[in-house]
């Protein structure tokens, strides 16, 4: 049985390490190739794009793919609605898997807005020195806030145009609190920008902000494909492709 992991994140590359484990399987991941140096999950690899929906289902048929696992980040709408679309055409089962998104607890200051262009709107009536954290991508929303400062990070340098007052921290999470705490406090931020992408990893810079008090934009994330299943955890991806294996052998 081959399932390829449209994958990326931390939950589709523990999916893949169990998968793997099972000689039954033959598990490919698939990686956009957008980070430089990705960190490579167990089973085989491949990186790059499909070419959109109809070279996806192409490669679906070539490598005669029996499932795929939608365990792209939550934000990653474009190559969800491929994977849909050509699952579909080529009748090959999908699920997706996400991770629960943040809820926000007594003492947050969230303001929800449904893109980074609102995020963007919503800064000056909030702020003028943002830490931004919602990846390299999609800093043209922000090139026109011409006195505000942005702290942004990303795991590699952003992508053109950007704010003109800006300054860039290359990291990878997981993130402590401690070091959210003090990336605040060092470059005097008084509002945070992120997309509500969940999971521990980066969850305690919401921590941070709720302890000094501030307002905090959160982009919500898109809805996923209609009518695809969907699981919340690596176990849950598990038990729909044991469902599967035995459905297909009964």
């Amino acid at each position: 049985m081959h399932v390829l992991i449209l994958g990326g994140t931390t939950e589709a590359r523990r999916l893949a390490a169990v998968l793997a484990e099972d000689p039954a399987l033959r598990v490919t991941s698939s990686l956009a190739g957008r980070v430089a140096e990705p960190r490579l999950p167990a089973g085989e690899v491949r990186i790059g794009g499909f070419g959109g929906s109809v070279g996806l289902a192409d490669w679906l048929r070539a490598e005669q793919a029996d499932a795929v696992i939608d365990a792209t980040h939550p934000f990653a709408e474009k190559i969800s609605r491929s994977a849909a679309t050509a699952a579909a055409a080529v009748h090959v089962p999908l699920l997706v898997l996400r991770r629960p998104g943040w809820v926000p607890v007594d003492g947050d200051d969230w303001h929800r807005v449904d893109s980074l262009a609102e995020a963007a709107d919503a800064l000056p009536g909030l702020g003028r020195r943002v830490f931004l954290t919602t990846g390299r991508q999609g800093m043209a929303a922000f090139a026109h806030l011409k006195d505000t400062f942005f702290l942004a990070r990303s795991v590699d340098p952003p992508d053109r145009p950007l704010p003109p007052r800006l300054e860039v921290l290359l990291d990878r999470g997981p993130f402590t609190l401690d070091g959210e705490r003090r990336v605040l406090r060092e470059y005097d931020i008084d509002v945070l920008v992120t997309k509500d992408s969940g999971g521990a990893a980066t969850a305690p810079k919401l921590t941070a902000a709720r302890e000094l008090g501030l307002p905090v934009v959160v982009v919500r994330r898109p809805e996923t494909p209609s009518g695809v299943p969907v699981t919340d955890g690596v176990q849950g991806a598990v038990d729909w492709l044991t469902a599967l294996a035995a459905g297909r052998s009964s």
